[in-house]
């Protein structure tokens, strides 16, 4: 019996690019659930499942431009963060973020109930305090610390230098620790 042997992503991509579709479908079926998050972090609510397919789409259609020598992940999260922008700034309002406690990690209750209660109001006061950031600052506290990514893939995602990020990630933590200087004093 022969084993298969996973795919990387360059792999995908070229076979992707001589016409494999299901080389592609490893890497929507790879980076769907991230992207998803991705699309709900930065305000795209019910519409994410569209924000999401559109980005693939694009994605697929430009992956010939795709430069070998970077990580897809960022490349795909930026287009992502951009079908969101368009979807936002198409509604004719400021982007409003929602956040769904499935969209972080999985945060285990304490066993008490009074526990589980204390620790669901910590995690409340900290989503609307993220909230409440301006939005660049809250973008890149949501791709360092909600998405996990490193300053590099997050400036690739914003399409910032990396000093923007470290600034912007800086000044965004500084304002929830007031924010939370404020609530326990």
């Amino acid at each position: 019996m022969e084993s298969v042997t996973p795919m990387d992503d360059a792999e995908a991509i070229a076979r992707s690019l001589e016409g494999d579709l299901s080389a592609y479908e490893v890497l929507v079926a790879r980076y769907s659930a991230l992207a998803h998050r991705t699309a709900v972090l930065f305000g795209a609510r019910d519409e994410a499942e569209d924000v999401v397919q559109e980005a693939f789409v694009k994605a697929f259609r430009h992956l010939a431009s795709f430069r070998r020598e970077s990580e897809f992940r960022p490349w795909l999260l930026r287009i992502v963060a951009n079908e969101t922008h368009n979807l936002t700034r198409a509604r004719g309002r400021r982007a409003e973020l929602t956040v769904r406690l499935s969209a972080t990690a999985e945060v285990k209750a304490p066993d008490d109930p009074e526990g589980a209660a204390v620790a669901t109001d910590r995690r409340a006061r900290l989503l609307e305090a993220v909230r409440a950031l301006p939005e660049r600052e809250r973008r890149a506290v949501l791709c360092r610390y909600f998405l996990q990514l490193s300053e590099a893939e997050t400036a690739q995602v914003l399409g910032w230098p990396v000093g923007t990020v470290k600034s912007r990630t800086y000044r965004g933590l500084a304002r929830l620790r007031e924010e939370a200087g404020h609530e326990l004093g």
